[in-house]
């Protein structure tokens, strides 16, 4: 499988409208490539707090989802249109999200090679602790898995998706690999301050459960944040097979996705788990 990760500046000074059409261009650049990944709120910048509101979209789950106004916004309607015209899977990043309730939530999208949304994952875990995404946003619920068909390059595999502070939470992945996850896609806009933790943290993911991670970052600064870029392609021994620098850039690698099942095999950490042992102290 080839995949491309679109590592974005995001510039306060661009307007929004004029950032998707931009992005919009660059996806239909990668016109020959299967699955292209975008960063975490690329739109509108992960610590630009002040205009998650102003700029959240509808986001229609389901055809038996009614919101009041338009099915879904003008970020979803622009990628659909790219990914439609490049012929690609391509994995949108996220954008803030209105519910019909009026809810807001850090929701990614997946939009098939038609154009179609497959499948939303709204981000389990908002950071900010008592401040910023944490008290603006309401948290995701349900672990998300999309199936690639096979390709003319090879066969098809499993998604597993999170979303940039979830890198943190170790369980998360552990969840998506027993769902069946072959490839960790991670949109992010990490902060540059903590790009050592960006590092590891992506690394040890693939380590810890054999599988790629493909963690797309955004570049720049925006809301007075340096973002930490360094865009990362990682495979399940934990090797780097692409790191982006801090600017905008697009990686484009080569998944030999047979290498996840020949790592478990050659290397079967995950048989050895051994799950549900009471805590010390407490009797089964």
């Amino acid at each position: 499988m080839r995949a491309s990760l679109l590592q974005i500046a995001v510039d306060l000074d661009e307007s929004v409208d004029s950032r998707r059409a931009r992005v919009a261009s660059l996806v239909r650049g990668q016109r020959g490539v299967d699955l292209v990944v975008l960063p975490e709120l690329w739109p509108v910048g992960a610590f630009s707090f002040e205009s998650f509101a102003e700029e959240a979209e509808a986001v229609a789950v389901s055809e038996a989802v009614a919101v009041d106004g338009p099915v879904h916004g003008p970020t979803y309607e622009a990628m659909s249109a790219a990914a439609r015209d490049a012929r690609v899977w391509l994995h949108a990043g996220s954008v803030v999200e209105r519910t019909a309730d009026g809810r807001l939530f850090n929701t990614s999208l997946v939009i098939s090679p038609a154009g179609e949304l497959v499948r939303t994952y709204r981000k389990i875990h908002r950071f900010g602790f008592d401040k910023g995404e944490a008290t603006l946003m309401d948290a995701g619920e349900e672990l998300v898995t999309v199936a690639l068909p096979p390709t003319p390059r090879g066969p098809g595999t499993t998604l597993g998706l999170a979303t940039c502070y979830d890198l943190r939470f170790p369980e998360l992945f552990r969840g998506l690999t027993d769902a069946g996850a072959e490839v960790l896609v991670v949109p992010a806009g990490w902060p540059a301050r903590r790009r050592a933790h960006w590092s590891l943290l992506t690394r040890a993911r693939a380590v810890e459960n054999q599988t790629y991670v493909l963690a797309c970052a955004t570049a720049g600064t925006h809301a007075g944040v340096e973002q930490s870029g360094h865009s990362v392609v990682v495979d399940p021994w934990g090797e780097v097979l692409a790191e982006a620098g801090t600017g905008e850039e697009v990686l484009t690698v080569e998944l030999d996705l047979a290498n996840v099942a020949r790592t478990r095999e050659r290397f079967p950490v995950l048989r050895d788990r051994r799950l549900g042992l009471a805590a010390p102290g407490t009797t089964a």
